[in-house]
């Protein structure tokens, strides 16, 4: 935050932050390597068996696969704030709007 807040322009916060969640997503499929690994941690997180077999069979790409509704829904913006991610856009709300 210390490069953005000093920005007054707003418009590439944004942008910034939802790259910035898609490849934390990424990073997380990256970790579940195994195919049985990546289908058993997104049923555990709410996603629909359907869809947690079709990313855990896809022989696509991390960083595709992290823009997918199943990988959305499992990988939410909730669950990655209560695992530690700070929202760059609510830091430059915040720094800008201090009283707001």
């Amino acid at each position: 935050m210390n490069y953005f807040g000093l920005s007054e322009f707003y418009r590439p916060v944004p942008e910034l932050d939802h790259w910035i969640r898609r490849r934390v997503r990424m990073c997380y499929l990256k970790q579940w390597c195994r195919m049985k690994t990546r289908i058993r941690k997104l049923i555990r997180l709410g996603v629909s068996t359907k869809l947690a077999i079709y990313i855990g069979l896809s022989s696509k790409g991390y960083y595709r696969l992290a823009k997918t509704k199943a990988v959305q829904i499992g990988l939410n913006n909730n669950w990655l704030k209560a695992q530690g991610l700070v929202s760059v856009k609510e830091q430059w709300v915040k720094f800008h709007y201090p009283n707001g």
